[in-house]
């Protein structure tokens, strides 16, 4: 087997099918020097290297035979030697995983560099300064990544030269005091390692691969992969590439571009440089970069790339056209100029926030480089949810106390964090927060994925805290360059404004704007290419996709989003409403059918008017009403004293009702007295909200509206339940409907929670004529887990890979799946055309819409503001044909 793949000088061993092998960085190197793009030669390990490297805990003699033989090779195609003493090899060692994690893994650049590189770059360059100042970045570099020392450890020292010099930043330090930096740098290493600093060059790049195979394990990249569902075996590649230096003189620098607006998806050239730089600088957001592009309102910017070296911004145009349409995608690439000639040093598909992805998607097929179909399978349905940002309504007459850069668009308001950490535990009691920082570091990734919004006070459009909040969808502000952050104090200062932490912001991911307070915002709507990209996507897929909702207002936002009907609407939601409260409670603790009759003669009408409304929401769409389900307990008070007014409306004692309430609660509740049990031990109830719904259908429809109603039995176990609710409660109620006004045409179903409603199907679907699976409680039944409690052991299931994903959000296919599976053909097996959806968190959940489709679901139902996601998922499953295979054996 092959480990090492090389590239250079027009050729390569791998290209762009070999994203498994060879990473997405690898791939896209060894594609293009294929292409004759300007990439520095060197090679790529290969994932499998790495995995072999995490089985044995360092790197086979195989791989090191491969690594060592590749560099023999780089050094014959570039004609320089390691540690030559008159032309040195220098390299960069990077990561590169087969899915995009920016910032997660390590990075080592100006390997090889020595004492005697430094002379012998001093004297070949005529820059005794630029070779000193690549010799302290390999020094700090490698300390940080190789020997696991913080990279704040040389701050200090470089802060000290920096006033010492009197100049503004370490990269106008002269020769003479970078000397002593150097110096410095490495007493301080050996002081913080125990050893010299390794001056072989073969041992540097060894030590460096070691790391970036080792940081695939790293906290924060498994934090990272969690939340992107990236599979912890995969590994990551490595890239070993030749140096070229963008810190050598005026005429160098590095950048990030991307070949189209990740923020809103315009054609033209996104992005930033840095003069005498090399690329960690740009992407770590420790200087404010410059801007990429001349301004277009006529002014001038020497600093701009198109101004200072047009040759190079001229080339990045060029070979972003011909990788765009190569790749028929928006590409990021980081390049280098190294005194004036551009090298690529890489480029990836492009992390692009939601609008970006609907809009270049949109664009590409207009244009010709895409197809309708695979235009819809470009945008992750999670790509949707950030159309659906919140926006500020009006800044008018509102104090702004800084304005950043608008990295990632929607806004947010929040209490402000200094801390990553403790961004989670506030979020975890249901708090809304903002994390604030001088910049973010690729440890923050866990509060940033918490936190409402991100605000850095330094860094720029493609800083980390950039490019991970455009790929989350998180509103971010970087670059905010007047914020003044006292962490000790716990106060953001800016404008004459003073926050303290804890207190509350606004920050506008559009505008780049932070305000000193709370302000309005307002809910968005689809429209423009998402309306176009979403009209393909309903024309190419099979199943419909419906929502739960339960107010008419909810019902109304989802037939904005697209809904097709109600999949799920959830009775006891209404009963908690102050003024219905008190008679819910009175029906519950009714010691006989007269007095429950009454408590539900106060219900009725409300009921019928909640009813009403949903139908008139949903004109001409079906309705699917489930009756009461929860544990009747949950609608009762709590103390003994709070039962006072209740006693006085039942004329008993407040210590009697308490006794019969926690009579209620039973020993587990979620498997007690609810769902079809309590139809059964209290038929009055079920009939009130049949009748409610019937009656309400009758109101909507002689109101205009066209009505399709859907009557759905919870909890439902065996078909002898559902055929006595049939007989005794729903058949009686239907009669007493048509005996006093219209009975419109609707169905009868059943909500299959149950495994062992999934066993008796068959039966079951006598009488059902529609099944729809409530995967939250089909999980928790088939897991024994309680969605509640898992919390606390589920974490050590994920960390310990006994579970790849928790069940409760995306489907388990190999258990619950299967449930559902055989529930479909055994309730077919009686009633061929038998409706089936799904109406649980996994209705909305993208990787389970594909599962569904392929079990032949008619529909699901989700939250409203997941329809959008669930139409393009259920899309994307008809146009793949296949589902995907995740789950637990």
């Amino acid at each position: 087997m092959k480990y090492v793949y090389f590239f250079g000088n027009g050729k390569a061993d791998g290209g762009k099918d070999d994203r498994d092998l060879l990473g997405g960085k690898g791939a896209d190197l060894q594609e293009m020097s294929r292409l004759g793009v300007n990439v520095p030669p060197g090679f790529t390990i290969t994932t499998e290297a790495c995995r072999l490297f995490m089985e044995e805990g360092s790197l086979p003699e195989v791989v090191r035979q491969e690594l060592h033989e590749n560099l023999d090779r780089l050094e014959e195609t570039r004609g320089k030697k390691f540690g030559d003493a008159t032309d040195p090899l220098l390299v960069s060692v990077r990561s590169g995983a087969v899915f995009s994690m920016p910032g997660m893994m390590d990075t080592v650049l100006n390997l090889g560099c020595n004492r005697a590189a430094v002379e012998a770059l001093a004297t070949l360059t005529g820059d005794r300064r630029f070779a000193l100042d690549s010799y302290r970045r390999l020094i700090q570099m490698f300390t940080n990544v190789v020997k696991k020392v913080r990279l704040d450890a040389f701050e200090d020292i470089l802060d000290e030269a920096v006033e010492k010099a009197g100049v503004p930043s370490d990269a106008e330090l002269p020769a003479e005091y970078l000397e002593e930096v150097v110096d410095q740098f490495l007493a301080r290493y050996e002081e913080a390692v125990g050893s010299p600093f390794p001056e072989d060059p073969r041992e540097q790049i060894e030590g460096a691969v070691h790391a970036v195979f080792d940081s695939w394990n790293t906290p924060r990249a498994r934090k990272y992969r969690q939340l992107h569902d990236i599979p912890d075996h995969l590994g990551t590649a490595c890239n070993v590439q030749s140096m070229v230096f963008g810190n050598l003189n005026e005429m160098s620098g590095a950048g990030v571009v991307f070949t189209r607006d990740p923020a809103t998806g315009e054609k033209r050239l996104f992005g930033e440089w840095l003069q005498q730089a090399q690329g960690e600088d740009v992407v770590a957001g420790v200087r404010t970069p410059l801007p990429m592009s001349a301004p277009t309102d006529g002014s001038t910017n020497q600093l701009s790339l198109e101004t200072f070296i047009p040759t190079a911004y001229q080339g990045i145009e060029e070979i972003g056209r011909r990788l765009e349409k190569h790749y028929s995608d928006m590409l990021d690439m980081e390049f280098t100029v190294e005194d004036g000639e551009l090298f690529i040093l890489q480029s990836r598909r492009g992390k692009r926030t939601g609008t970006a992805a609907v809009q270049i998607a949109v664009d590409l097929e207009e244009e010709g480089l895409l197809d309708q179909n695979t235009a819809v399978q470009r945008v992750e349905p999670a790509a949707l949810d950030q159309l659906l940002h919140p926006r500020v309504e009006s800044d008018a007459g509102q104090d702004v106390m800084a304005t950043g850069l608008p990295a990632s668009p929607g806004a947010a308001c929040g209490i402000v964090s200094f801390s990553a950490d403790e961004v989670e535990e506030l979020t975890e009691d249901g708090k809304k927060v903002i994390l604030v920082r001088p910049m973010t570091v690729a440890d923050d990734v866990g509060g940033m994925a918490a936190a409402v919004g991100l605000l850095t006070a330094r860094g720029g459009m493609t800083s980390h805290a950039a490019v991970v909040a455009r790929g989350m969808g998180t509103p971010c502000v970087t670059g905010a360059g007047a914020l003044q952050i006292d962490e000790e104090a716990g106060t953001v200062s800016a404008g004459g404004f003073t926050v303290k932490v804890g207190e509350n912001i606004t920050i506008d991911g559009t505008s780049g704007k932070v305000y000193p307070t709370s302000i309005p915002l307002v809910e968005p709507q689809i429209t423009g290419a998402a309306t176009m990209l979403m009209g393909w996507a309903d024309d190419a897929r099979r199943m419909l996709v419906r929502t739960n909702a339960d107010t008419g207002e909810d019902a109304r936002r989802a037939r904005e989003f697209g809904a097709q009907g109600i999949g799920l609407c959830r009775t006891e939601h209404m009963f908690f409403a102050a003024e219905r409260l008190p008679h819910v409670r009175a029906m519950i603790l009714a010691e006989d059918e007269e007095t429950r009759g009454a408590a539900l003669a106060e219900l009725e009408p409300m009921q019928r008017a909640d009813f009403r409304e949903l139908f008139e929401a949903m004109d001409g769409l079906p309705v699917t009403i489930r009756l009461l389900d929860p544990p009747l307990h949950e609608f009762l008070p709590h103390h003994v004293e709070e039962y006072a007014d209740l006693a006085e409306q039942l004329g008993e004692s407040a210590e009697v009702l308490h006794a019969r309430g926690q009579m209620l609660s039973g020993e587990n509740p979620m498997m007690g007295h609810r769902g079809v049990r309590v139809g059964i031990t209290a038929p009055s109830v079920y009939m009130m909200q049949v009748e409610a719904i019937l009656r309400a259908a009758a109101e909507a429809k002689a109101n205009g509206a066209v009505v399709v109603p859907e009557i759905m039995i919870p909890l439902v176990a065996t078909a002898t339940e559902l055929r006595w609710i049939k007989r005794n409660v729903y058949e009686p109620s239907v009669a007493r409907v048509a005996e006093t006004g219209e009975l419109v045409d609707h169905m009868f179903g059943v909500m299959i929670e149950t495994p062992r409603a999934c066993l008796d199907a068959a039966a079951i679907a006598e009488d059902a004529e529609f099944f729809s699976f409530g995967t939250n409680d089909l999980t928790q039944f088939a897991y024994a887990f309680s969605r509640d409690d898992s919390a606390q052991f589920f974490p050590s299931y994920l960390s310990t890979n006994i579970m790849e994903c928790d069940p409760f959000e995306h489907v388990d296919q190999f258990g619950v799946g299967e449930l559902a599976k055989m529930a479909i053909e055994r309730g077919r097996s009686t009633r061929p055309d038998l409706k089936v959806g799904v109406c649980g968190e996994h209705g909305g959940d993208p990787q389970s819409v594909v599962f569904w489709d392929s079990i032949g679901l008619d529909y699901v139902s989700c939250s409203p503001f997941r329809v959008p996601g669930a139409r393009l998922a259920a899309a994307q499953a008809a146009i793949s044909g296949k589902a995907s295979h995740g789950g637990t054996r």
